[in-house]
């Protein structure tokens, strides 16, 4: 059987922030139109991905899936139950903004089965939250997290964000030392990346926002890699920290390459080689899945070139390239090729070798885009 991924797209917000380039709506139109047609879609998939494999993580992002009721989350993993093989441990993660759930509601999903909270807070400071264009403050983040785990969650992540405009080292580390003082199992941290179309890249543009320059942000990196590693977090991905045991299992199953099917808006589902890729717009996606099953607005096959540049690249950014499982899916030609440069990064200190693992060290995560551009 093989181990795969569930993914859930719900496109509902109730205010767009600045930097956010992921498909959402501002509308609680076609909520329940959306539920119907996201269970055709699944029922479309499972004759054809249910049968060979077996799923051991949920995950529902956003959009801003906590907007929903517990009751409307609970009908799809109850639906997801029914037409997929479900692990009975498995991992079932819900997005969460603090302002749009109290203790009850919290609680509420945890009935329902949510294991696992990731819980936008990105900031504790103010005026950092004001200028993202965040609906809660400081004290409202702090609130969600503890009624969370009042409300029996072990598994709780946050998101933070650093490098903002204006923001001091002070100011970051000060946003570390309250996410590390609260019952939380996992951190994301993310630098500022501008993307297109955003409110934020208009902004940079039109020079009403001043980006920190890399130097920077790469300082505030290594800061925060020195910060949590001191304070027993792991750091088994670029972004990503955890207490041992806390690895997000969905997330991993990203970057250890392995199929994903995902469903609802604008969601990217990989299986079997294939890649593919659903309408953004809701009522062009409720259209399509009622006339024919399916949304999808574009497809690629992964070539065998594809597929090593792919595999390579994920497992660089997180827990380490396992020579003897690449050159088992690959060969060995590919390893030979790079196997100079491998040991010049060594010597840079910017890579360990250990046994049949090549992984990145701090400095080496640092620059992870550029040594992936010249391995690949």
């Amino acid at each position: 059987m093989k181990d795969s991924a569930l993914y859930i797209h719900i496109p509902f917000c109730d205010h767009k922030c600045i930097y956010c380039d992921f498909y959402s709506i501002i509308t609680s139109d076609n909520i329940d139109p959306f539920l119907k047609t996201l269970k055709k879609e699944i029922d479309h998939y499972s004759e054809k991905y249910s049968a060979d494999r077996v799923f051991s993580s949920i995950y529902f992002g956003g959009g801003t899936p906590s907007l929903m009721s517990p009751q409307y989350i609970s009908e799809i993993i109850e639906y997801l139950n029914h037409r997929f093989s479900i692990r009975g441990d498995a991992e079932i993660t819900l997005e969460t903004n603090p302002g749009t759930v109290d203790a009850q509601k919290l609680k509420d999903f945890h009935r329902v089965g949510i294991n696992r909270l990731s819980v936008g807070v990105q900031s504790f400071h103010n005026d950092e939250l004001k200028f993202l264009t965040r609906i809660h403050n400081s004290e409202t983040a702090v609130e969600t997290i503890m009624n969370a785990a009042a409300s029996g969650f072990q598994n709780i992540s946050l998101d933070l964000i650093f490098n903002l405009p204006g923001q001091t080292k002070q100011k970051w580390a000060e946003n570390l030392d309250k996410a590390v003082s609260l019952p939380v199992t996992h951190l994301s941290t993310y630098s500022l990346i501008l993307e297109r179309g955003t409110i934020l890249n208009k902004m940079v543009l039109d020079k009403k926002v001043i980006l920190q320059d890399e130097d920077y942000d790469a300082d505030l990196y290594e800061y925060t890699i020195d910060c949590l590693v001191d304070r027993n977090f792991n750091q088994y991905e670029v972004s990503n920290f955890c207490f041992p045991g806390y690895e997000c299992r969905h997330n991993n199953a990203y970057w250890r390459y392995r199929d994903y099917l995902s469903f609802g808006t604008s969601a990217h589902s990989f299986a079997d080689g294939k890649r593919w890729w659903n309408y953004s717009s809701l009522k062009k996606y409720i259209h399509e899945i009622n006339i024919n099953g399916i949304a999808v607005a574009g497809s690629e096959t992964i070539n065998g070139k594809q597929q090593l540049d792919e595999y390579v690249m994920l497992a660089l950014r997180s827990a380490g390239l396992d020579m003897e499982d690449l050159m088992e899916k690959f060969g060995s030609d590919w390893i030979k090729e790079k196997n100079d440069y491998f040991i010049q990064l060594k010597n840079q200190n910017l890579l360990e070798i250990d046994d049949h693992l090549i992984r990145l060290t701090k400095k080496g995560y640092a620059l992870c885009d550029e040594i992936l551009a010249n391995l690949l």
